[in-house]
């Protein structure tokens, strides 16, 4: 396993493994390996993000909400750190200096994940997000904002590859 920067996990990062190539009860050595990276320091979500894939509902659990409810999986992955409130005004800013209350609840919590990427060097954001630098205001991508202010971003691929993970990491 290599890397030595700490990757900040968007919430897609977890929702579409999840739904779409690593679903908790088929390939259980991902999620194993994610806490595995957690506990050593390589992969984090910060608190804002870990509560939006969590969500609220108990009586609507797929597998990886339940997953994400375990005590373990908690104290692993969730960034042990309060926003940096200078460092998310200017995230804020780098969509737009005056967005208006419909175009903050657009954002959602994806400032909170770039905030605590610019706080400190040898971090990188994580998400799936394309780029797409035409969008404007609260309709910017995570990597253009990324970019926009000078943090480290990739897709989940990429941060799978620089970790060397592997369904066969354990053995």
């Amino acid at each position: 396993m290599m890397g030595s920067r700490l990757y900040l996990l968007d919430a897609n990062v977890l929702i579409e493994a999840h739904n779409k190539y690593y679903p908790v009860d088929m390939v259980p050595e991902f999620w194993d390996w994610l806490l595995h990276c957690a506990d050593r320091g390589l992969v984090a979500m910060p608190l804002e993000t870990f509560e939006e894939v969590r969500g609220g509902d108990d009586a609507k659990k797929d597998l990886l909400n339940q997953w994400l409810y375990r005590p373990d999986v908690v104290s692993a992955l969730v960034l042990a750190e309060e926003v940096d409130s200078d460092a998310l005004r200017s995230v804020m800013n780098a969509y737009a200096p005056d967005l208006d209350d419909t175009e903050i609840e657009q954002v959602g919590r994806d400032p909170f994940l770039i905030s605590y990427g610019l706080v400190t060097e040898g971090r990188c954001i994580v998400s799936n997000e394309v780029s797409k630098p035409s969008k404007q205001r609260a309709n910017r991508k995570v990597p253009d904002v990324c970019r926009s202010l000078g943090v480290p971003c990739c897709d989940t691929f990429a941060m799978l590859r620089t970790l060397g993970f592997s369904t066969a990491w354990a053995r």
